[in-house]
């Protein structure tokens, strides 16, 4: 989809402050945040949405070891979480896909193949990667909003700066290169059921991701 310039003056998002998962079940999506460690990140809200099939984008955490990442899996798993991938060795690290319950997808990853130390419960990073039909399109539209890229590779991958320490990174994916990361089919229709909250107000971005101004 092509961005065209507008004149209308864009307030500037600077990054992205909040992310809040649409779901049917609110006291379930408690309790699975909280046991992955997530829950002073991510904001839930009550939604009957129709959503069907891949919605999307994932929620990936980064952390320090293959043991982490095998604590955080289990962790998900125990709260009620289907395993996508099972965690194991790739190219660029170890890492594994699971799905909530209420059907968010989670990746947990480390860029290191073998454990320097013992297993913690600490998050490195937390990305939200959006599953985009054109990565170079979406990474215009978002630095015509203040965002600043950090990284980018072509037209496959962008990932802009967080903005604060702590923060969720923002980064957009080819969505079938995404869907195939995670191990899912790319179809899906309906509600994204993720809403993003920044500085620069309402409006939605070419792929249908919603942003709401931050509270």
């Amino acid at each position: 989809m092509a961005i065209t310039a507008s004149h209308t003056p864009v307030t500037p998002l600077a990054s992205l402050t909040c992310v809040t998962l649409e779901v049917t079940d609110l006291e379930e999506a408690h309790r699975f945040s909280t046991a992955l460690g997530v829950d002073t990140h991510i904001r839930l809200r009550a939604s009957d949405a129709r959503s069907t099939g891949f919605r999307g984008f994932t929620l990936a955490l980064t952390v320090s070891g293959p043991a982490t990442v095998d604590g955080f899996v289990g962790a998900a798993v125990d709260a009620g979480a289907t395993v996508l991938k099972p965690a194991a060795k790739s190219l660029w690290g170890y890492g594994g896909v699971v799905r909530s319950p209420d059907g968010t997808i989670w990746k947990v990853a480390t860029p290191e193949k073998k454990d320097a130390g013992p297993a913690t419960r600490e998050i490195d990073d937390i990305v939200l990667l959006l599953g985009v039909e054109d990565v170079k399109a979406g990474k215009r539209f978002y630095v015509e909003r203040g965002l600043t890229v950090a990284r980018s590779f072509g037209g496959k991958y962008a990932e802009f700066a967080p903005g604060a320490a702590g923060a969720v990174k923002l980064a957009l994916y080819k969505r079938r290169g995404l869907a195939k990361d995670l191990g899912v089919p790319a179809d899906g229709t309906g509600s994204h059921r993720v809403v993003l909250g920044g500085s620069a107000g309402s409006f939605t971005d070419p792929d249908g991701f919603v942003w709401e101004t931050a509270a």
